[in-house]
């Protein structure tokens, strides 16, 4: 017995001494680049904030509501835009070819701007934005603290809606290549600017038509750059420090029907289980069976970009995931935000039965949507329902269905300038690789570039977060001139390799 404990406690000492040894070399300096060599500059634009905050303020006095493209108003609208856009940038709009876009040919509001290098043999490269925005809810006008059309601008915020969602990231890039125009730079490579209007509806037109461009012309992009996630203040528990999430990769789309059917009738008498019984029934068995998923893949490679900066103890179960693993998940899961990033949700969003309130339903249905993680597909998902309600009177009708983007590399020139870029923007910043769990116009743009990113340079908070295609939208000014200058860093140091 005595040599059994003495080899059990040989076991733990080794064990002990391997999970201290892993979490020792599992340090910032070994995981991060937050301390990598920036690559000299040759030009330094200078930014005036209060006309940067005063041009994205006009910029969201135009409602140009993508959704609501088919009336003759919002037409306007959106070509008001574009006329007060080249009248404000008149140097890029002179300076670089300007292409109006759009698969309708009565709708040409994308613009693509093409910066034309001195040398074609490198390949080109596209940064993007959306001008387009969501409507406003109805009936909450009165709940916004300015009015969301207004452009107000405080002391310290522009206020409206597109402030965050995208008009930022437009107007930045717009002031980025006016002062690198200023500044006399011209690039080697062909940079190009895609401004779309349509990103709020899926990019048919617009989005599509610099698709449809680039195929006709043989273009293939080395990378773009658009919207996706941010530089994150708050969101990752146990880390003090901004994280830049630098989008590889977006989830896919998938929303189906559960269709349930049972006996109709009168109300007054009812069966021992109506349609919606065995609806509720299905719902219940999605609610105890989640999908699987875990911190695996891209999922893992972001808090490993993460972890090194937490507590001792928190570095010890990532720095071990082999021992650690099921606890690691299991807290991951239970957390809104790093739950959609572990695995495919699953979102109930609408139901509907019966006509009347006295009449039984032969069918009840239930809308479910989901964001597929890039693990899965349309036929796992359709396969997961079947084993998981495994009852013959529920069949599963897919509606609208989009595959998961592929995932691009971190290891390639693009991600590495636009770390490079973040670091020199944004002090004491964690950069790392990233899922946009909603969809972007990248899902488009990876069908004529190698990689696509998704990341924008604006530093946003919890309740910055609320107000994304919700209310009281916002955005500081000094997030609008560390983006500008975020665009000119990279503009350049891609530009000119």
């Amino acid at each position: 017995m005595k040599k059994l404990l003495m080899g059990l406690g040989a076991i733990l000492v080794a064990l002990v001494a391997i999970v201290l040894v892993r979490t020792a070399v599992y340090s910032p300096t070994a995981q991060s680049p937050a301390g990598a060599t920036q690559t000299p500059r040759s030009f330094d634009p200078q930014f005036d904030a209060q006309q940067i905050a005063g041009n994205l303020s006009r910029a969201i006095q135009f409602q140009t509501v993508s959704s609501e493209l088919q009336e003759a108003e919002t037409q306007a609208q959106f070509e008001q835009f574009l006329d007060w856009l080249a009248a404000t940038y008149p140097q890029v709009h002179s300076a670089l070819e300007v292409e109006q876009l759009g698969i309708q040919p009565e709708q040409p509001y994308t613009r693509l701007f093409t910066w034309t290098g001195s040398d074609p043999s490198l390949q080109p490269v596209m940064f993007s934005a959306h001008y387009d925005v969501v409507p406003v809810i109805p009936d909450t006008e009165d709940e916004w603290q300015h009015p969301p059309y207004n452009g107000t601008v405080d002391d310290t915020h522009i206020w409206g809606r597109g402030a965050l969602d995208d008009k930022s990231a437009a107007i930045a890039l717009m002031e980025a290549a006016t002062q690198m125009l200023a500044e006399g730079f011209q690039p080697r490579r062909t940079l190009y600017i895609a401004l779309t209007n349509d990103e709020e509806i899926g990019g048919p037109s617009g989005t599509a038509a610099v698709v449809k461009k680039f195929k006709n012309e043989n273009v293939q992009l080395a990378w773009t750059l658009d919207e996706g996630s941010f530089v994150l203040r708050g969101f990752v528990p146990g880390v003090d420090r901004d994280v830049a999430s630098i989008n590889v990769a977006e989830k896919g789309f998938l929303t189906l029907d559960l269709v349930a059917r049972g006996e109709g009738g009168h109300s007054s008498m009812p069966p021992r289980e109506t349609a919606v019984d065995t609806l509720a029934s299905a719902l219940m068995k999605l609610q105890a069976s989640p999908i699987a998923g875990g911190l695996e893949g891209l999922s893992a490679e972001m808090f490993d970009a993460i972890a090194p900066y937490m507590s001792f103890e928190k570095r010890m179960l990532f720095a071990n995931r082999w021992l650690f693993g099921g606890l690691i998940d299991r807290a991951l899961s239970a957390n809104q935000g790093t739950a959609a990033m572990l695995h495919t949700t699953v979102a109930p969003t609408m139901l509907r039965a019966s006509v009347k309130e006295n009449v039984l339903p032969i069918e009840a249905v239930a809308t479910i949507n989901f964001r597929l993680h890039p693990r899965d597909t349309e036929q796992t998902i359709v396969d997961y329902l079947n084993a998981t309600i495994d009852d013959p009177r529920v069949t599963v009708q897919v509606r609208d269905s989009r595959a998961p983007s592929r995932v691009s590399s971190t290891g390639h020139a693009g991600y590495h300038g636009i770390e490079e870029a973040t670091h020199s923007t944004h002090n004491h910043v964690i950069t790392a690789p990233g899922l946009t769990v909603a969809g972007t116009d990248s899902r488009r743009y990876q069908a004529v570039a190698d990689d696509n990113y998704r990341f924008n340079p604006m530093v946003v908070t919890r309740d910055d977060i609320k107000g994304f295609h919700g209310t009281n939208e916002r955005i500081t000014i000094d997030n609008m001139v560390k983006a500008a200058r975020f665009y000119s860093h990279l503009m350049e140091t891609t530009g000119n390799p």
